[in-house]
């Protein structure tokens, strides 16, 4: 089964920036990937002029917010590190069964990796000259950054979100046949292990046992 690859434009954010990038990114792509009937939901970012779309799923609210939880960890582990959140859709197939395999195994068919670089916004403080009387207020100046950066961080939110509609517009052919009465693919979104060589061999595993890239749980 082929297996599609978007690889999300990076996104440079400060941490308290991430929960809500990462909501609006990955009910996205979900809600583009929907198959039957869903109840849209608005979604207005607090931090950002942005609005999205929900599935108005709550149990699928749940398990991303865990997901997200779980990166942010991470992320607090490692910090001044760049990062990569993946969301994969696959299929469930039944495979002849041996002593060494189980009796069925995920075929991945797409995949969506977002790229994040948290970084630390460096603090302003008061700073008087020692040859003249001028002194700069670093009030003003402050504000006039935070805003020019918020609008940065929030046009590069809307280039990643129109990247995922072109993507789904245009892939279509490796879209598996829809099965009645079903909503949602199956799908697992992953973030790094706890080390980046762990996470090297967990994709090495993972490619050696279906066949393309992913990421393990």
């Amino acid at each position: 089964m082929n297996c599609e690859v978007c690889q999300l434009k990076e996104l440079e954010v400060e941490h308290f920036e991430i929960r809500e990038v990462l909501r609006c990114i990955l009910h996205t792509i979900v809600f583009h990937r929907a198959l039957g009937l869903v109840r849209p939901k608005d979604v207005d970012l607090e931090l950002f002029e942005i609005t999205y779309v929900q599935c108005g799923d709550v149990e699928l609210e749940k398990k991303i917010d865990e997901r997200i939880d779980h990166f942010i960890s991470w992320v607090e582990k490692h910090p001044n590190k760049k990062s990569q959140i993946c969301l994969s859709f696959y299929e469930v197939k039944s495979k002849q069964p041996s002593w060494f395999t189980n009796k069925t195994e995920r075929l991945y068919w797409e995949q969506w990796y977002v790229n994040l670089n948290v970084t630390q916004h460096p603090k302003h403080h008061s700073s008087k000259s020692h040859h003249t009387k001028v002194v700069v207020d670093p009030g003003e100046s402050a504000i006039e950054e935070r805003s020019s950066r918020r609008a940065m961080v929030e046009a590069s939110i809307r280039e990643v979100l129109f990247q995922i509609i072109k993507f789904v517009n245009e892939k279509k052919d490796h879209v598996p046949p829809i099965s009645e009465g079903v909503i949602y693919f199956p799908y697992e979104i992953t973030i790094p292990s706890s080390s980046d060589s762990a996470f090297g061999m967990d994709m090495i595993k993972r490619m050696l046992h279906s066949g393309h890239p992913t990421m393990l749980s």
